[in-house]
């Protein structure tokens, strides 16, 4: 794992060190803002890993019923903004980890210049969308059913 991908989470607990510090809480607050650092912290480490699928399985729903396919990694905030983007229909895509998937990374670097930019988005099977507006990937989402 890259240093790089640590960076965003020790910054959490920086921030939590600095508050703890500058407010001085309570054995409670202390005990609050601990947890909610805690939490935060291992969402977007690269230890974390929500539920998904590979690329194999992905390239087969998607050619099966047209589903929307997006690879994301673990920390990316413009992951995090598309799935939030997405609301309630967020469980109508399929989520591919590039993390936790060395072929789903490889599709990633074959579609953006040898990059693994995320999110990279496929629409039906065939159209590619490197980090759209969630209102892009919302509106194809109908087309697509």
């Amino acid at each position: 794992m890259r240093l790089s991908w640590w960076l965003q989470p020790l910054g959490v607990a920086g921030c939590a060190v600095a508050l703890l510090t500058a407010l001085r809480p309570g054995a409670v607050g202390a005990a609050v803002i601990i947890a909610v650092a805690v939490i935060v912290a291992w969402r977007i480490s690269p230890l974390h890993r929500s539920p998904g699928m590979t690329h194999a399985e992905a390239v087969h729903r998607a050619g099966a019923d047209g589903a929307v396919v997006v690879y994301w990694r673990p920390g990316c905030p413009f992951c995090a903004r598309l799935r939030r983007g997405l609301g309630t229909r967020r469980h109508e895509v399929l989520w591919v980890n590039i993390w936790a998937d060395e072929d789903a990374a490889a599709f990633v670097r074959s579609v953006n210049d040898g990059n693994e930019t995320v999110p990279t988005v496929v629409i039906g099977g065939s159209e590619v969308w490197t980090n759209p507006d969630p209102r892009r990937v919302r509106d194809a989402l109908p087309a697509v059913r």
